[in-house]
């Protein structure tokens, strides 16, 4: 039997309450490494409460987080970033006055401390990651070009760089989707199967195309409890979730 410290996230009675209302109520699930775990539901479900749990941005009232055995829920969002969480949110956070080289170079690893950032230096080693992360999300013709000048789903794509230049264990996205032409969105199916070497990707997204494309097993929401979890076909057919949202 699989034990908890063997999964890379382990979420244990998770509860959030936000003036008497329980917006994350007693959720536990199990994510592996090299999984794609999506979270669907309808709105208000708590989706994106989860994620904000699981980074630190929201306090726990109560359960557990524990990420490669380590305890999240005592830490600080920068301790957990340090920690190999990555957190991608629903609007593209990028520097648009700025290349696609010098948005990947300036998130990479060594210049995000004080002491990091005036050492920093563009060595090869720093070349050779940005050349390697901007084939990865399909940008590397473009690393010259202002961002501004990039298609929604090109942003998309350079915030998951962003991230992934910070080699995180888990990535963690909010309806990446979202916005994006039917030729982006298989190509960001694309990407998260070519980013799951050593790594999970936890999902939220309403895109049940892409849900399908993507997904190693899908966790149902419904008022801030698991309404239904496994394959996405095993969740589809579960009457239970027919009618509280896919039936919608």
């Amino acid at each position: 039997m699989t034990e908890p410290a063997d999964f890379l996230l382990a979420v244990e009675g998770l509860t959030v309450s936000f003036d008497g209302f329980k917006a994350v109520d007693d959720l536990s699930f199990y994510v592996d490494a090299n999984e794609i775990r999506v979270i669907i539901g309808p709105n208000g479900a708590g989706k994106t409460t989860v994620l904000d749990l699981i980074c630190g941005r929201t306090r726990a009232s109560a359960g557990s987080v524990r990420f490669r055995g380590r305890e999240l829920t005592r830490l600080k969002e920068h301790q957990i970033v340090q920690a190999g969480v990555g957190r991608k949110f629903q609007t593209p956070s990028i520097y648009e006055d700025l290349t696609v080289f010098e948005n990947l170079e300036i998130s990479f690893p060594r210049g995000r401390s004080v002491f990091g950032a005036l050492a920093f230096r563009r060595d090869e080693a720093v070349r050779e990651r940005v050349r390697e992360v901007a084939s990865l999300i399909f940008l590397e013709p473009m690393l010259g070009e202002r961002a501004e000048a990039l298609s929604h789903g090109q942003k998309q794509w350079l915030e998951i760089g962003m991230l992934l230049i910070q080699d995180p264990a888990l990535l963690m996205l909010d309806e990446p989707v979202a916005g994006m032409s039917v030729s982006e969105r298989r190509k960001t199916a694309e990407l998260l199967r070519r980013v799951l070497r050593d790594r999970a990707v936890l999902v939220i997204e309403h895109d049940m195309g892409f849900v399908e494309d993507i997904a190693h097993r899908v966790t149902v929401l419904h008022q801030g409890r698991v309404l239904s979890e496994g394959s996405m076909q095993h969740v589809k057919s579960d009457p239970k979730v027919v009618e509280v949202y896919l039936g919608h």
